[in-house]
């Protein structure tokens, strides 16, 4: 997953890189755009040796995804004999060069998105491990574990937001916040995400309906989804996995109706069901009968 992460970061860097511009104590004009290319090519050290000294916030980028992908192969650490140390907070020596290297980028340059995502996305895997030994603890995370650096949840969310501030027209901070808003419990964090995804690309069924997932399961608003999945039906009438999606939904509704003797509100969303291809979907179908019959008994039809 990493690797696949650093290789998609520096390919995106290579497709923005900047003109030949010169500053002070800046790197060779095209030194950045050569690393990643090496970066890229997995010659991390050659990467490394191209950036030198004095490198500006893209050749310090690319500093920080050679350590990061020098960190891959790298062993992990072994806490010392009684030591305490969080899972979070079992950084390898390559991680936190490339932290370090990554954190001067953002304070040079805070609008250096892609900058900003690679920090998240170092961090991401500590703070959900440290998510992940809360739970098995039967804790809640802190707010910042007592690792260095700070590998914390909220910063992870933050480095995540610099990213999608940083560039209002990509959509990978997002994407990636999402994914880690949702492993790590955050659904509040994971519903701007996806309202943030849905601002960029505009008419993506595709999207809408994930969005639709999102809230009928993890967000639990299933009422919700049935907007979004009526938005992607607009570009997508025919689609027979969405109609069963709303199907399901109002199924369920009708179910919960039933049980309340609410008999009226029951058979209307039943007839939704119906509507929307209830009949026709093997899981859906005995139930939907069930239903039916038992109003159809209660209303003496």
């Amino acid at each position: 997953m990493r690797t696949v992460a650093i290789a998609i970061l520096a390919l995106g860097a290579l497709a923005l890189a900047p003109g030949c511009r010169r500053e002070t104590k800046r790197a060779e004009p095209d030194a950045a755009t050569a690393a990643l290319a090496l970066v890229e090519a997995r010659r991390f050290d050659e990467a490394i040796a191209r950036i030198g000294d004095g490198a500006d916030a893209d050749g310090l980028y690319a500093l920080g995804l050679a350590w990061a992908g020098k960190a891959e192969s790298a062993p992990l650490p072994t806490p010392a004999p009684g030591s305490e140390l969080p899972a979070s907070g079992l950084f390898k020596a390559e991680e936190l060069t490339a932290l370090g290297f990554m954190e001067r980028a953002v304070a040079s340059r805070p609008d250096h998105a892609r900058a900003q995502l690679a920090l998240a996305e170092l961090l991401a895997p500590h703070a959900l491990a440290g998510v992940a030994a809360a739970q098995r603890a039967g804790a809640k995370p802190a707010l910042q574990p007592p690792a260095v650096p700070d590998a914390s949840v909220e910063r992870v969310l933050r480095s995540y937001g610099d990213a999608i501030q940083a560039d209002p027209a990509a959509t990978a901070a997002a994407e990636s916040l999402v994914r880690f808003a949702t492993a790590a419990g955050r659904l509040a964090e994971a519903d701007s995400g996806f309202q943030e995804l849905l601002r960029r690309r505009r008419e993506d069924a595709s999207l809408l309906v994930r969005y639709g997932d999102f809230l009928a399961g993890p967000r639990g608003t299933p009422e919700a989804a049935l907007s979004q999945y009526a938005q992607a039906l607009i570009w997508r009438a025919d689609d027979i996995g969405i109609r069963t999606k709303i199907a399901g939904i109002h199924l369920a509704a009708a179910a919960g109706l039933v049980a309340e003797r609410a008999y009226g509100a029951a058979e209307v969303r039943l007839k939704d069901a119906r509507r929307f291809g209830a009949a026709e979907a093997p899981a859906l179908a005995p139930r939907l009968r069930e239903l039916e019959q038992r109003v159809r008994e209660v209303r003496g039809r």
